[in-house]
């Protein structure tokens, strides 16, 4: 029976025609309605794990309807052949329940631009996201982990931090997490991967993983898939998640929109070149930690601190409840790293209970969501049959002058339009 017959019948008759439609998992509530005497049925789902919103509502006059359907979890694996389902249920398993290799895998196929592995990508993201509502729902709604992004120019000494600080709360009980993200060359598409290389001691402990991952060339060195690998290693288990990005430029605003804590790491010696860059990154930056303070770089260290205390004071805060602070640090003798994840504590808790944790990561959800449509938008147009034909041509006619970026792109935008009308 279709839809819009079954939705004119009257209860007794939607009930039984439901029940041979595709849809499952419902619950009923009637309404009673002058119009249709005996109700007016509206189908919810039932909440449970890994099921999206479905809803059919049929309003008082009986004659406007209103279908909102998204697909269940099971809907989305049943195009899955029984070896691509045993894949995806070995690499669940084995990552819930903490092992390294499962995670290592799962975060390559969430990596991968197969377009089928990207399928695959997809259901285990959803069922990793069910085991994780589940889990924060037996937590009393509390994150399972604690997400910081880092960064700072090159030199800053990020690694050398890293693997200390990393240590530091692995002899505490905490399990760490590093997601790295190294500059991929131009040319070849290569990158060194060297993170593990820097970080010797923490690679080799059982308490912390360290996933090295390249750019492929994405904008400020913060790939694609960093929002769902850090999703995997909370799946995985790790309840501090440290996201380190290449440098100082747009990755701190990409990474800013994925973590609860943004760090800044700046050298004690940095010289003029970090003016221009001082209002921007600051502004993102919750805790500023100046680097290698020891030994002759103590004073200078101490300058840039008092310099960059005075700048805070000049910008608008982004949280109502929590003031960037900058403190002194140094990887090689200890001093300050413990009180600096104090800090981290503090913010944190303070960030909690008045709620604003909670807003900020719906909010870089919706943000995600949006820069992944965009991005696929991009790479659909780009390979549409109607545009890519043209591509060459106009590119071609922009570059010998002939024919100005903004027409070009209005071509291009016209030929895909009229392709789909």
């Amino acid at each position: 029976m279709n839809i819009p017959m079954l939705l004119q019948r009257p209860h007794q008759h939607f009930l039984k025609g439901l029940v041979r439609t595709p849809f499952r998992c419902y619950r009923f509530i009637f309404h009673p309605s002058p119009h249709l005497g005996s109700g007016v049925p509206c189908a919810q789902p039932l909440s449970s794990p890994g099921l999206h919103c479905a809803k059919w509502m049929l309003p008082s006059n009986g004659l406007t309807r209103k279908l909102c359907l998204q697909t269940t979890l099971e809907e989305h694996t049943e195009g899955l052949s029984d070896k691509e389902q045993r894949l995806v249920d070995k690499l669940y398993a084995g990552l819930i329940q903490g092992q390294r290799a499962c995670l290592a895998e799962a975060i390559t196929l969430v990596e991968s631009t197969h377009s089928r592995k990207k399928e695959l990508a997809h259901v285990l993201l959803q069922k990793v996201l069910a085991h994780h509502r589940e889990q924060e729902n037996l937590n009393k709604g509390k994150p399972l982990a604690f997400r910081v992004g880092l960064s700072g120019p090159p030199g800053a000494g990020k690694s050398t931090f890293i693997e200390y600080f990393g240590k530091m709360l692995t002899e505490r009980g905490h399990r760490l997490s590093v997601l790295a993200v190294d500059p991929s060359s131009c040319t070849s598409g290569g990158s060194l991967l060297g993170d593990k290389t820097r970080m010797t001691e923490l690679s080799r402990d059982m308490n912390a993983y360290i996933r090295p991952s390249p750019t492929r060339g994405t904008l400020g060195g913060v790939t694609r898939t960093t929002n769902e690998a850090i999703l995997l290693c909370e799946g995985g288990g790790y309840d501090v998640i440290l996201v380190e990005t290449v440098g100082v430029g747009q990755s701190e605003f990409a990474v800013a929109d994925m973590v609860d804590m943004f760090i800044l790491l700046l050298p004690p010696a940095g010289g003029d070149e970090l003016q221009g860059i001082k209002r921007g990154i600051v502004e993102m930056a919750d805790l500023v930690a100046i680097t290698k303070s020891d030994g002759d770089l103590i004073v200078p260290a101490r300058r840039i601190q008092a310099e960059y205390v005075s700048a805070l004071k000049l910008l608008r805060r982004r949280s109502g409840v929590w003031r960037p602070k900058v403190i002194r640090i140094s990887a090689r003798s200890g001093e300050g790293i413990t009180e600096m994840w104090d800090k981290m504590k503090e913010f944190q808790e303070v960030m909690l209970v008045s709620g604003e944790l909670a807003a900020k990561r719906q909010k870089q959800q919706k943000v995600w969501m949006w820069n992944l449509i965009q991005e696929n938008v991009i790479e659909h147009f780009r390979t549409h049959p109607a545009v890519r034909e043209q591509i060459p041509l106009l590119e071609k006619r922009v570059l010998s002058g002939a024919l100005s970026p903004g027409l070009a792109a209005d071509l291009l935008l016209k030929a895909f339009k009229s392709r789909h009308e």
